[in-house]
């Protein structure tokens, strides 16, 4: 398609959104499964949406890094560059084992067993510019001096690719708002590390992303940090407490789905404990935030008894006035749901064909979100919080329908013990 084209496809998609005071992306922690968010935001740069406000954990620490670190018109292609530098194609294994299959008509054999062969290599191998493996692994019995260095993997390459494709002048000094979250490992607390607060570098966000065992800790200022999924694998929380009075439309983009299938062996139910571990808590969190509105509601019509003098001269009526006058968040929530080849190692599986198959998945549901207009009007104050899922009335997706169950169970076995 020739750029003209492209630059015609672009304005017709662009889309005029009502006036709120802040428009958050949020993006949750799941390793490989992150160029869904990828491509949930380039179909955000298609139709003109510009966030205010970007929010990570995990690889979503590691998107929101390019996506902030990069000027508006180089965002998409920044991002495409990361996600290729991090993946990989087939090797001659994995082609033989897709196309042997494909040859005597079981492509969707082939197509797991090439998934589950690129995880098995992930595992081995490590994965270009961002982890490899440690040549001699530190022993249980063996106590070292450094978090930093209690780790299956090195991640010492991720900073380079991170320096690579992000600008990080930019992400401090420029007008979005960017913040990831991570676990302190002395103190057990959830931080957020923030660029209103204070100058981001590489080691943020990679700390944010450092799950362990795999990933070491990271070292900032004196402090080691882990992963922030271990304790909230969604800033949906640090979102709404800092927008409460004012109104928010927030892009929030999961990588794990709550609902499931129910499990059928192991391998399933370390899928499933995944799905269940990782995934946000976006009805409990909506629960809360409904039960303090209807709190609000109740402030707010007591203080209509009080007169304005009075209620404008006493502080405590004054704060109370605050809490009545809340803002309205509005989530439209985009969850990336299970291809039929994934299983357990879908967070590992970073071959070049799963990527562009996730990342057009994300692409794909932002467009559909955006063919409800009605999503993104500002909800009433009186009602305070409202999430839109374009899956939310579609059945969960059965991950092995389209293979035999024997044949699918059989190819977990051999992958499982490469």
């Amino acid at each position: 398609m020739r750029r003209s084209q492209r630059n015609t496809l672009t304005q017709a998609n662009r889309i005029a959104l009502p006036d709120y005071d802040d428009v958050c992306l949020v993006l949750q922690g799941g390793g490989a499964l992150g160029s869904y968010q990828a491509g949930v935001f380039e179909g955000l740069a298609e139709a003109g949406v510009d966030p205010t406000w970007t929010s990570g954990i995990s690889i979503g620490a590691l998107n929101t890094a390019i996506i902030a670190g990069n000027a508006p018109e180089h965002r998409v292609a920044a991002l495409r560059g990361f996600w290729n530098t991090v993946c990989q194609p087939a090797d001659l294994i994995g082609h033989v084992g897709a196309f042997m299959p494909a040859a005597f008509g079981f492509a969707n054999i082939g197509r797991k067993f090439s998934s589950m062969w690129a995880a098995a290599r992930a595992l081995t191998e490590g994965q270009k510019g961002f982890f490899s493996p440690r040549v001699q692994l530190p022993l249980a019995q063996t106590k070292s001096k450094r978090p930093s260095d209690v780790s299956f993997y090195d991640t010492s390459a991720l900073r380079a690719t991170l320096l690579q494709f992000a600008d990080f002048d930019r992400i401090n000094d420029g007008a979005m708002r960017v913040s990831v979250g991570a676990v302190n490992v002395r103190t057990g607390n959830l931080v957020y590390f923030d660029n209103t607060k204070m100058r981001l570098a590489s080691e943020h966000f990679m700390a944010s992303g450092a799950l362990p065992p795999g990933f070491p800790a990271v070292e900032i200022d004196g402090e080691f940090y882990w992963d922030g999924g271990l304790v909230s694998n969604t800033p949906l929380t640090e979102i709404i407490r800092e927008s409460q009075h004012k109104d928010t439309l927030v892009f929030q983009v999961d990588l794990w789905s709550a609902r499931g299938t129910l499990p059928g062996d192991f391998l399933d139910v370390s899928e499933r404990t995944k799905d269940i571990q990782y995934s946000s808590r976006t009805r409990a969190i909506t629960d809360f935030v409904s039960h303090n509105q209807k709190h609000a509601r109740l402030i707010k019509e007591l203080l209509e008894h009080v007169p304005e003098k009075v209620r404008r001269a006493h502080p405590l009526l004054r704060e109370a006035q605050k809490v009545a006058d809340g803002g309205a968040v509005n989530v439209v929530h985009l969850i990336y749901k299970n291809k039929f080849f994934e299983g357990h190692y879908k967070d590992y599986e970073f071959s070049n064909d799963t990527m562009d198959e996730h990342w057009a998945s994300g692409l794909e549901d932002i467009r559909r979100s955006f063919g409800h207009p009605e999503w993104f009007e500002v909800p009433s104050h009186d009602l305070g919080f409202v999430t839109h899922d374009v899956h939310r009335y579609e059945p969960a997706p059965k991950a092995t329908a389209e293979m035999p169950a024997a044949v699918s169970k059989k190819l977990d076995d051999v992958v499982e013990g490469v």
